[in-house]
């Protein structure tokens, strides 16, 4: 019997894609060493495997330091060996999308003194990044006004169809005097409209200064106003060169060519290291599902990614197909938003141990026909979009497209959204059987995991789906609405939340919640999760069917605890063993007028307790949800038992150790335990050390 050994290879940046790559360090003489580029060891590598030269399994080993991109290394089906691409021991390796600009002199913009530098060539003409990334840090575009918005004063209606929320769509909006101004390049500045879950990034076409007329080269696809409230919406103003004033904003000036920054204090001219980025994507795994053809057995481990630049991708609309627009909003969770790293037709794949930074995008997305790829222990940081996105055929769709039984776990994800605002930590649309577990997901503007993408009850794939042992906090920012910390849609049977711990959701007008199962959102397990400290309720379902709601803690909501919106006659939650904390505020809200006594849910066994003394409430919405602030009837609790629901709850004070400060221990002696709650252990949640991972 044959027995085939490891081999390693090796990629250093002063090595050449001509020599074998068998040598860690280049050779005495120059003549071989290492490979120099990924791209070089794969080409290589899949040679010898055409000519059967390469058997078992191989290490390629990355030395330290820079490996600069123009675009991504790109594999496919016939590159599918089982290889590992990993930081050799002690170093760091960066595949970099970016760009070391230099050549800079002292000099001014706007009358503060700065710093110019030539912007390189591409094509004949200056390349205008869109980035500027100054000592590891992200520099910002300069805005307008600098820490609040401006207020849209007239939508034009172009004669689209208006969409849901009343008010047409439009290329065409009329601003406020004095707020748009005739400034240079205007054709460069974007106006982006933060409204429901979504923004519109509008990029500047015109400007009628009489009017106060600016038309846009996007639409937008709402109708532009301010949420629910009674009011056209907010935005803020992108990259304009005489806003440039502060330290750390900067300008890509096409018409000069140059590069203008003021800097921050402390930075000095001669160590300056800036960077703007060049490539939007940095590795592609691209195989062919439709015929069989998977890109499979590929592992990459250790290595650090940054530098990608961003590009709005297009999103075009019919209308009756008489007319096309491109959409303005990246959609829902930014869901067309591609990922710097991207697999496709991919199988038992893995990235792990990753840091993936400073980007454009989302970190990593895995489209069409990818199955049991693992993405764990990943830092993914400082993202134009959200961490991770997932996606594969729908119902409707070829199973060979199908995406799904992939591992997601112990992946740190945080700062994003900053361009592209709605992007989340997680996002699974059409995939089945995946784990998302033990990540720590913050410092989003949205949602931290959405899960599912059917809106109502039609068949969805989204089934089977473990979200456990996430910590999952800091979201929402007061920018966006309609939000969870975990976010479900469809029909998803077989799925589980279970020791996720949840805090500090903030909507702008409405809708913070840490659980949040919307429209269609059916036969869910969804316990032993702590939800506290939100902005609206820590739980709200939307509707939904049969979904088990069991030993939860939800505590500290703004607007109450636990929220119901919609009677469909048929039950959709049942309710028990959850420990229910407020602080003045009802435990239980129904999210529409009467809704509570339709009796859609099943309630019992919980144990609720009010901090401010006062006796436990529950309410009625009793204005439609559009109304701002809401108002309610309110239930007491004899009420609330003659209604036939929690006759067997307590209300008591559970003895938490101090949820005051997000400790929710549960003393020995709880009288939670009389309606059986059990209790559960969350020091786990998040990521976990290397070692003890699963």
């Amino acid at each position: 019997m044959t027995k085939f050994q490891p081999q390693d290879y090796y990629i250093a940046p002063e090595g050449n894609d001509r020599w074998t790559g068998k040598l860690a360090e280049v050779a005495a003489g120059g003549k071989d060493g290492p490979f120099r580029t990924i791209a070089g060891a794969r080409r290589a590598l899949s040679a010898l495997k055409a000519k059967g030269k390469l058997s078992g399994a191989c290490t390629v080993w990355l030395r330290g330091g820079r490996y600069p991109m123009t675009g991504p290394v790109e594999f496919g089906p016939e590159d599918s060996m089982p290889v590992t691409y990993a930081a050799y021991p002690g170093e760091t390796p960066i595949l970099d999308g970016g760009v070391l600009i230099t050549g800079w002199e002292p000099g001014t913009i706007n009358g503060q003194a700065a710093w110019i530098a030539p912007l390189p060539q591409r094509d004949g003409s200056a390349y205008i990044p869109k980035q500027l990334f100054v000592n590891g840090e992200r520099r910002s575009r300069s805005r307008l006004p600098k820490n609040d918005f401006y207020w849209v004063k007239e939508i034009v209606d172009e004669g689209w169809d208006k969409g849901w929320n009343g008010y047409p769509p439009s290329h065409s909006f009329i601003l406020n005097e004095g707020d748009f101004k005739p400034w240079v390049n205007l054709q460069d500045i974007d106006i982006v409209a933060p409204h429901y879950w979504i923004e519109e990034r509008l990029p500047v076409e015109s400007f009628d200064p009489v009017t106060n007329k600016v038309v846009s080269a996007r639409r937008s696809a709402f109708g532009l106003k301010d949420d629910w409230a009674d009011r056209l919406a907010r935005y803020y103003i992108e990259n304009v060169r005489e806003a440039v004033l502060e330290p750390g904003e900067w300008y890509a000036d096409r018409s000069d060519g140059k590069l203008y920054y003021i800097p921050k204090p402390g930075e000095t001219i001669d160590s300056v290291e800036a960077y703007i980025c060049l490539a939007n994507q940095l590795l592609v795994l691209k195989g062919d599902p439709d015929t069989n053809q998977f890109v499979e057995y590929l592992r990459f481990e250790g290595l650090t990614f940054e530098h990608t630049e961003w590009i709005q991708p297009d999103y075009f609309v019919e209308q009756a197909g008489l007319r096309r627009a491109n959409l303005a909003s990246a959609a829902q969770a930014a869901m067309i938003v591609p990922g710097v790293i991207v697999m496709e037709g991919a199988r038992y794949c893995a990235i792990e141990d990753c840091t993936i930074q400073h980007i454009g995008w989302y970190g990593i997305e895995l489209a069409d026909g990818c199955q049991g790829i693992r993405l764990v222990g990943n830092t993914i940081t400082d993202m134009g979009g959200g961490g991770i996105k997932l996606n594969g055929s729908d119902a409707k769709g070829a199973l060979c497209r199908r995406t799904g039984h992939n591992t997601i776990t112990d992946n740190e994800i945080g700062n994003g959204g900053i361009i592209f605002h709605a992007a989340v930590g997680v996002l699974s649309r059409h995939s089945a059987g995946n784990t998302i577990s033990h990540n720590h997901i913050h410092d989003l503007y949205y949602t931290g995991i959405s899960v599912g993408w059917v809106w109502g009850y039609a068949e969805s794939v989204s089934i089977n789906n473990t979200i456990e042992k996430n910590y999952i906090h800091d979201l929402g920012k007061r920018l966006l609405s309609d939000m969870g910390g975990i976010y479900l849609l469809g029909v998803a049977p077989g799925t589980v939340l279970r020791g996720n711990l949840i805090h500090d959701i903030e909507k702008w007008n409405y809708g913070g919640w840490a659980i949040y199962p919307d429209e269609g959102s059916s036969h869910l397990l969804i316990e032993n999760n702590i939800g506290y400290n939100t902005s609206s309720q820590p739980f709200h379902q939307h509707y939904g069917m049969r979904n088990l709601v069991r030993n939860n803690i939800w505590a500290f909501g703004r607007e109450g605890q636990v929220r119901t919106s919609r009677v469909e006659g048929h039950q959709q939650i049942i309710f028990e063993r959850n420990i229910v904390v407020t602080n003045g505020q009802p435990v239980i809200i129904g999210g529409y007028p009467g809704i509570l006594d339709k009796k859609d849910y099943w309630s019992d066994l919980n144990l609720f307790w009010d901090v401010s003394g006062a006796a436990p409430i529950t309410a009625d919405i009793q204005t439609d949800e559009k109304a701002i602030p809401y108002n309610h009837t309110v239930y007491d609790m004899d009420a609330w038992h003659a209604m036939g629901f929690d006759r067997h709850s307590i209300m008591a004070d559970p003895k938490l150790a101090d949820p005051a400060n997000g400790d929710f221990t549960i003393a020995e002696d709880s009288p939670a335990l009389e309606v059986g709650f059990v209790p559960f252990d969350l020091a786990d949640v998040g990521p976990r050390p290397k070692g003890s991972r699963c």
